[in-house]
Protein backbone atom coordinates (compact mmCIF):
# COMPACT_ATOMS: atom_id res chain seq x y z
CA UNK A 1 0.00 0.00 0.00
CA UNK A 2 1.38 3.45 -0.52
CA UNK A 3 0.62 5.90 2.25
CA UNK A 4 -0.33 9.43 2.06
CA UNK A 5 1.62 9.33 5.42
CA UNK A 6 4.13 6.86 6.37
CA UNK A 7 5.03 5.97 9.67
CA UNK A 8 8.41 7.06 9.09
CA UNK A 9 10.53 7.79 6.45
CA UNK A 10 14.31 7.98 6.29
CA UNK A 11 16.61 10.83 6.54
CA UNK A 12 18.93 10.97 4.15
CA UNK A 13 21.36 13.88 1.90
CA UNK A 14 24.06 13.60 -0.48
CA UNK A 15 26.60 13.40 1.93
CA UNK A 16 25.14 9.52 3.28
CA UNK A 17 25.55 9.41 -0.27
CA UNK A 18 29.30 10.01 -0.70
CA UNK A 19 30.24 8.22 2.61
CA UNK A 20 28.73 4.86 0.96
CA UNK A 21 30.02 5.24 -2.49
CA UNK A 22 33.48 6.19 -1.22
CA UNK A 23 33.84 2.89 0.01
CA UNK A 24 32.34 0.95 -2.92
CA UNK A 25 34.47 2.41 -4.99
CA UNK A 26 37.61 2.13 -3.84
CA UNK A 27 37.19 -1.80 -3.93
CA UNK A 28 38.53 -3.20 -1.04
CA UNK A 29 38.07 -3.19 2.82
CA UNK A 30 34.04 -3.88 2.53
CA UNK A 31 34.78 -5.74 5.92
CA UNK A 32 36.67 -4.42 8.95
CA UNK A 33 37.73 -1.29 7.05
CA UNK A 34 38.64 1.37 8.92
CA UNK A 35 35.64 3.66 9.12
CA UNK A 36 34.51 0.83 11.81
CA UNK A 37 36.93 2.67 14.48
CA UNK A 38 35.91 5.84 13.00
CA UNK A 39 32.52 5.02 13.35
CA UNK A 40 32.84 3.54 17.48
CA UNK A 41 35.89 6.97 18.19
CA UNK A 42 32.61 9.18 16.71
CA UNK A 43 29.73 7.58 18.74
CA UNK A 44 32.34 7.66 21.83
CA UNK A 45 33.06 11.03 21.72
CA UNK A 46 29.09 11.92 21.22
CA UNK A 47 28.20 9.92 24.21
CA UNK A 48 31.00 10.48 26.56
CA UNK A 49 31.95 6.91 27.21
CA UNK A 50 36.04 6.11 26.93
CA UNK A 51 34.39 3.02 24.85
CA UNK A 52 32.25 1.95 22.21
CA UNK A 53 31.84 -1.57 20.24
CA UNK A 54 29.78 -1.06 16.98
CA UNK A 55 27.81 -4.43 15.82
CA UNK A 56 25.17 -5.64 13.13
CA UNK A 57 22.71 -4.80 15.33
CA UNK A 58 21.39 -3.87 18.70
CA UNK A 59 20.34 -7.04 19.16
CA UNK A 60 23.53 -8.71 18.31
CA UNK A 61 24.97 -6.07 21.00
CA UNK A 62 22.85 -7.14 23.32
CA UNK A 63 23.56 -10.91 22.61
CA UNK A 64 27.03 -10.12 23.18
CA UNK A 65 27.32 -7.88 26.02
CA UNK A 66 25.33 -10.13 28.10
CA UNK A 67 27.66 -12.76 27.51
CA UNK A 68 30.65 -10.34 28.30
CA UNK A 69 29.33 -10.43 31.73
CA UNK A 70 29.04 -13.66 32.30
CA UNK A 71 25.43 -14.33 32.58
CA UNK A 72 23.85 -17.76 31.65
CA UNK A 73 22.13 -20.25 32.67
CA UNK A 74 20.41 -20.34 36.25
CA UNK A 75 20.75 -16.17 36.10
CA UNK A 76 17.56 -14.49 35.88
CA UNK A 77 17.62 -10.74 33.65
CA UNK A 78 14.37 -8.18 34.53
CA UNK A 79 13.09 -6.94 31.46
CA UNK A 80 9.85 -4.71 30.98
CA UNK A 81 7.44 -6.51 28.75
CA UNK A 82 6.29 -3.35 26.81
CA UNK A 83 9.56 -3.26 24.87
CA UNK A 84 10.78 -4.79 21.07
CA UNK A 85 11.14 -8.55 21.57
CA UNK A 86 14.87 -8.38 21.20
CA UNK A 87 14.96 -7.17 24.58
CA UNK A 88 13.47 -10.56 26.05
CA UNK A 89 14.87 -12.52 23.93
CA UNK A 90 18.58 -11.84 24.16
CA UNK A 91 18.62 -13.00 27.71
CA UNK A 92 17.36 -16.18 26.51
CA UNK A 93 19.88 -16.45 23.73
CA UNK A 94 22.76 -16.92 26.72
CA UNK A 95 20.45 -19.49 28.96
CA UNK A 96 18.91 -17.03 31.27
CA UNK A 97 15.69 -16.24 32.14
CA UNK A 98 14.06 -13.01 31.74
CA UNK A 99 11.94 -11.74 34.36
CA UNK A 100 9.14 -9.72 33.27
CA UNK A 101 8.46 -6.43 35.15
CA UNK A 102 6.23 -3.89 34.87
CA UNK A 103 5.96 -0.31 33.88
CA UNK A 104 5.20 3.02 35.43
CA UNK A 105 2.78 5.17 33.35
CA UNK A 106 4.68 8.41 33.08
CA UNK A 107 8.09 7.44 30.63
CA UNK A 108 6.71 3.84 30.13
CA UNK A 109 9.36 2.64 31.68
CA UNK A 110 10.70 0.26 34.28
CA UNK A 111 8.38 1.04 37.51
CA UNK A 112 11.64 0.84 40.09
CA UNK A 113 9.32 -0.11 42.60
CA UNK A 114 8.06 -3.28 40.48
CA UNK A 115 11.73 -4.33 39.30
CA UNK A 116 12.63 -4.49 43.67
CA UNK A 117 9.78 -6.88 43.77
CA UNK A 118 11.41 -9.00 41.52
CA UNK A 119 14.96 -9.19 42.51
CA UNK A 120 16.01 -13.19 43.95
CA UNK A 121 19.33 -14.15 44.39
CA UNK A 122 19.35 -15.25 40.88
CA UNK A 123 19.18 -11.93 39.38
CA UNK A 124 22.43 -10.97 37.78
CA UNK A 125 21.15 -8.11 35.79
CA UNK A 126 18.34 -5.22 34.97
CA UNK A 127 17.99 -4.21 31.04
CA UNK A 128 15.49 -1.31 31.26
CA UNK A 129 14.09 0.08 27.80
CA UNK A 130 14.10 4.05 27.25
CA UNK A 131 10.26 3.68 25.16
CA UNK A 132 10.36 5.84 21.70
CA UNK A 133 13.39 7.60 22.93
CA UNK A 134 11.65 8.73 26.12
CA UNK A 135 13.93 8.61 29.45
CA UNK A 136 13.17 6.33 31.71
CA UNK A 137 14.06 6.42 35.81
CA UNK A 138 17.06 5.73 34.93
CA UNK A 139 18.54 7.51 38.13
CA UNK A 140 16.33 5.43 40.29
CA UNK A 141 17.02 2.00 38.39
CA UNK A 142 20.65 2.42 38.53
CA UNK A 143 20.56 2.96 42.12
CA UNK A 144 18.29 -0.23 43.00
CA UNK A 145 20.95 -2.07 40.78
CA UNK A 146 24.08 -0.80 43.12
CA UNK A 147 22.14 -1.34 46.20
CA UNK A 148 22.31 -5.08 45.64
CA UNK A 149 25.23 -5.52 43.30
CA UNK A 150 23.90 -6.23 39.85
CA UNK A 151 24.02 -5.50 36.62
CA UNK A 152 22.49 -2.36 34.46
CA UNK A 153 22.67 -2.73 31.11
CA UNK A 154 20.64 0.05 29.45
CA UNK A 155 18.20 -0.94 26.26
CA UNK A 156 18.76 2.48 24.79
CA UNK A 157 18.17 1.17 21.03
CA UNK A 158 15.07 3.96 20.72
CA UNK A 159 16.59 6.94 22.69
CA UNK A 160 20.55 8.01 20.76
CA UNK A 161 20.84 11.47 21.88
CA UNK A 162 17.99 11.68 24.77
CA UNK A 163 19.79 13.35 28.24
CA UNK A 164 18.90 13.34 31.75
CA UNK A 165 20.40 16.43 33.19
CA UNK A 166 23.46 16.41 31.70
CA UNK A 167 23.82 12.41 30.69
CA UNK A 168 23.29 10.99 28.08
CA UNK A 169 20.76 8.02 28.00
CA UNK A 170 23.28 5.03 27.67
CA UNK A 171 25.68 6.01 30.09
CA UNK A 172 23.95 5.41 33.17
CA UNK A 173 23.88 1.83 33.39
CA UNK A 174 26.98 -0.68 33.07
CA UNK A 175 27.34 -0.32 29.84
CA UNK A 176 24.46 0.71 27.04
CA UNK A 177 22.99 -0.60 23.56
CA UNK A 178 22.03 1.73 20.62
CA UNK A 179 20.64 0.04 17.75
CA UNK A 180 20.70 2.18 14.19
CA UNK A 181 17.96 -0.06 12.32
CA UNK A 182 16.39 2.31 9.67
CA UNK A 183 13.58 3.80 11.71
CA UNK A 184 15.74 5.09 14.82
CA UNK A 185 17.22 8.22 15.18
CA UNK A 186 20.38 7.64 13.40
CA UNK A 187 20.59 4.55 10.72
CA UNK A 188 22.97 2.14 9.40
CA UNK A 189 20.47 0.37 8.20
CA UNK A 190 20.58 -2.21 10.49
CA UNK A 191 23.13 -1.83 13.63
CA UNK A 192 24.02 -0.91 16.95
CA UNK A 193 27.02 -0.21 19.39
CA UNK A 194 27.41 -1.05 22.97
CA UNK A 195 29.15 1.46 24.70
CA UNK A 196 30.67 1.90 28.54
CA UNK A 197 33.77 2.87 30.00
CA UNK A 198 35.31 -0.69 30.92
CA UNK A 199 38.06 -1.83 28.78
CA UNK A 200 38.05 -5.37 29.43
CA UNK A 201 34.06 -5.45 28.50
CA UNK A 202 35.27 -4.29 25.24
CA UNK A 203 38.41 -6.46 24.53
CA UNK A 204 36.02 -9.17 25.30
CA UNK A 205 33.00 -7.86 22.95
CA UNK A 206 35.42 -7.48 19.97
CA UNK A 207 36.03 -11.40 20.62
CA UNK A 208 32.45 -12.43 20.81
CA UNK A 209 31.60 -10.30 17.66
CA UNK A 210 34.48 -11.78 15.36
CA UNK A 211 34.64 -15.58 15.71
CA UNK A 212 36.69 -15.24 19.21
CA UNK A 213 39.69 -14.25 16.99
CA UNK A 214 42.49 -12.04 19.09
CA UNK A 215 42.64 -8.31 17.22
CA UNK A 216 45.44 -7.09 15.56
CA UNK A 217 46.40 -7.31 12.07
CA UNK A 218 43.23 -6.90 9.49
CA UNK A 219 42.01 -10.69 8.54
CA UNK A 220 41.48 -9.27 4.91
CA UNK A 221 44.41 -7.58 4.58
CA UNK A 222 47.63 -9.77 6.29
CA UNK A 223 49.40 -13.05 5.81
CA UNK A 224 49.49 -13.40 9.05
CA UNK A 225 47.75 -15.93 11.02
CA UNK A 226 45.32 -15.43 13.47
CA UNK A 227 44.61 -17.23 16.59
CA UNK A 228 40.96 -17.86 18.44
CA UNK A 229 40.79 -17.88 21.74
CA UNK A 230 37.25 -17.21 22.22
CA UNK A 231 34.25 -18.95 21.17
CA UNK A 232 32.47 -15.81 18.85
CA UNK A 233 29.75 -14.95 16.69
CA UNK A 234 29.71 -13.03 13.22
CA UNK A 235 28.07 -9.52 14.77
CA UNK A 236 30.69 -7.85 12.66
CA UNK A 237 29.04 -4.36 10.55
CA UNK A 238 29.85 -3.88 7.44
CA UNK A 239 32.51 -1.32 6.54
CA UNK A 240 29.58 0.63 4.25
CA UNK A 241 27.12 0.91 7.45
CA UNK A 242 30.34 2.50 9.28
CA UNK A 243 30.53 4.91 6.82
CA UNK A 244 27.36 6.05 6.58
CA UNK A 245 26.85 6.00 10.26
CA UNK A 246 29.54 8.75 10.56
CA UNK A 247 27.76 10.31 8.55
CA UNK A 248 23.99 10.27 10.28
CA UNK A 249 25.89 11.05 13.36
CA UNK A 250 27.04 14.27 11.80
CA UNK A 251 23.31 15.56 11.39
CA UNK A 252 22.11 13.60 14.78
CA UNK A 253 21.53 17.12 16.47
CA UNK A 254 19.79 18.70 13.74
CA UNK A 255 17.39 15.58 13.41
CA UNK A 256 16.70 15.17 17.24
CA UNK A 257 15.72 18.84 17.26
CA UNK A 258 13.55 18.49 13.91
CA UNK A 259 11.48 15.41 16.01
CA UNK A 260 11.20 17.37 18.92
CA UNK A 261 9.91 20.45 16.68
CA UNK A 262 7.37 18.04 15.43
CA UNK A 263 6.41 16.60 18.78
CA UNK A 264 5.65 19.84 20.34
CA UNK A 265 3.36 20.56 17.42
CA UNK A 266 1.67 17.82 17.88
CA UNK A 267 1.17 18.17 21.53
CA UNK A 268 -0.54 21.38 20.44
CA UNK A 269 -3.11 20.35 18.24
CA UNK A 270 -3.89 17.49 20.62
CA UNK A 271 -3.93 19.76 23.78
CA UNK A 272 -7.63 20.06 23.78
CA UNK A 273 -8.59 16.62 22.87
CA UNK A 274 -9.14 14.57 26.00
CA UNK A 275 -9.80 11.35 24.53
CA UNK A 276 -6.00 11.97 23.64
CA UNK A 277 -3.25 11.19 26.39
CA UNK A 278 0.05 12.59 25.87
CA UNK A 279 3.46 11.67 26.95
CA UNK A 280 4.85 14.26 29.23
CA UNK A 281 8.46 15.26 28.95
CA UNK A 282 9.86 15.55 32.66
CA UNK A 283 11.79 19.29 33.40
CA UNK A 284 15.64 18.52 33.29
CA UNK A 285 15.37 15.84 30.07
CA UNK A 286 15.64 15.85 26.41
CA UNK A 287 13.52 13.03 24.61
CA UNK A 288 14.09 12.23 21.03
CA UNK A 289 11.08 11.23 20.00
CA UNK A 290 12.17 8.19 17.98
CA UNK A 291 8.27 6.78 18.38
CA UNK A 292 5.31 9.49 18.96
CA UNK A 293 2.77 7.92 20.82
CA UNK A 294 -0.13 8.71 22.13
CA UNK A 295 -2.66 7.19 24.89
CA UNK A 296 -6.23 7.21 22.70
CA UNK A 297 -9.91 5.89 23.94
CA UNK A 298 -11.17 3.74 21.23
CA UNK A 299 -7.82 3.22 20.12
CA UNK A 300 -8.65 0.63 17.11
CA UNK A 301 -11.07 2.10 15.48
CA UNK A 302 -9.13 5.66 15.30
CA UNK A 303 -6.39 3.72 13.51
CA UNK A 304 -8.58 1.66 11.28
CA UNK A 305 -10.23 5.32 10.67
CA UNK A 306 -6.56 6.94 9.85
CA UNK A 307 -5.79 3.39 7.81
CA UNK A 308 -8.41 4.32 5.75
CA UNK A 309 -7.27 7.32 4.65
CA UNK A 310 -3.85 7.10 3.70
CA UNK A 311 -2.28 7.54 7.62
CA UNK A 312 0.30 4.86 8.71
CA UNK A 313 0.30 4.01 12.69
CA UNK A 314 1.23 1.11 14.40
CA UNK A 315 1.01 -0.43 18.37
CA UNK A 316 4.39 -0.17 19.91
CA UNK A 317 4.05 -2.72 21.59
CA UNK A 318 2.04 -5.61 22.11
CA UNK A 319 3.07 -7.10 25.31
CA UNK A 320 6.11 -9.50 24.78
CA UNK A 321 4.55 -11.87 27.68
CA UNK A 322 1.43 -12.12 25.46
CA UNK A 323 2.96 -13.57 22.55
CA UNK A 324 2.56 -16.82 21.42
CA UNK A 325 5.78 -17.85 22.23
CA UNK A 326 6.19 -16.32 25.72
CA UNK A 327 3.17 -17.42 27.23
CA UNK A 328 4.06 -20.83 26.08
CA UNK A 329 7.33 -20.42 28.02
CA UNK A 330 6.56 -20.56 31.76
CA UNK A 331 7.72 -16.95 32.01
CA UNK A 332 4.06 -15.29 31.67
CA UNK A 333 2.55 -13.35 34.44
CA UNK A 334 0.26 -10.33 35.00
CA UNK A 335 1.79 -7.37 34.62
CA UNK A 336 -0.99 -4.83 34.93
CA UNK A 337 -0.16 -1.72 33.61
CA UNK A 338 1.69 -2.86 30.95
CA UNK A 339 -1.73 -4.31 29.42
CA UNK A 340 -3.41 -1.61 30.39
CA UNK A 341 -1.23 0.94 28.23
CA UNK A 342 -0.52 -1.68 25.45
CA UNK A 343 -4.51 -1.70 25.12
CA UNK A 344 -5.04 2.60 24.49
CA UNK A 345 -1.40 3.29 22.81
CA UNK A 346 -0.64 4.28 19.23
CA UNK A 347 2.38 5.56 17.39
CA UNK A 348 1.32 8.06 14.76
CA UNK A 349 3.98 9.08 11.77
CA UNK A 350 6.76 11.20 12.68
CA UNK A 351 10.10 12.05 10.87
CA UNK A 352 12.22 14.73 10.25
CA UNK A 353 11.36 15.45 6.59
CA UNK A 354 7.86 15.01 7.52
CA UNK A 355 5.54 18.50 5.90
CA UNK A 356 3.40 20.83 7.60
CA UNK A 357 1.00 19.32 5.63
CA UNK A 358 1.63 15.50 6.35
CA UNK A 359 1.46 16.60 9.98
CA UNK A 360 -1.77 18.94 9.58
CA UNK A 361 -3.22 15.90 7.99
CA UNK A 362 -2.87 13.76 10.77
CA UNK A 363 -3.95 15.66 13.38
CA UNK A 364 -7.18 17.20 11.66
CA UNK A 365 -7.77 13.42 11.04
CA UNK A 366 -7.54 12.49 14.57
CA UNK A 367 -9.53 15.69 15.71
CA UNK A 368 -12.08 14.71 12.93
CA UNK A 369 -12.54 10.77 13.99
CA UNK A 370 -13.40 12.28 17.80
CA UNK A 371 -15.54 14.72 16.82
CA UNK A 372 -17.97 12.21 14.34
CA UNK A 373 -17.55 9.60 17.22
CA UNK A 374 -18.90 11.87 20.15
Amino acid sequence: MTWRVPLFRIYWDQKDLEAVSAVLTRGTYWAEGPEIAGFEEALRAYCGRTRCTVFNSGTSGLHAALLAYGIGPGDEVIVPSFTFIATANAPRFVGAVPVFADIETLSLGLDPADVAERITPSTKAIVPVHYGGMPCRIRALRELADDHGILLLEDAAEAFGATVGSGMIGTFGHAGMYSFCQNKIITTGEGGAIVSDDPDLHRRLELLRSHGRESGLPYFSSTSGADYTALGYNFRLPTMGAALGIAQLAKAEWIITRRRELAAAYEKAFRGIREIALLPEPAGERAVYQLYSVRCSNRDALQSYLAERGIMTKVYFPPVHQTAFYRGSGEARALPRTEEVASDILTLPLFPSMTAGEQELVADTVAEFYQTTE
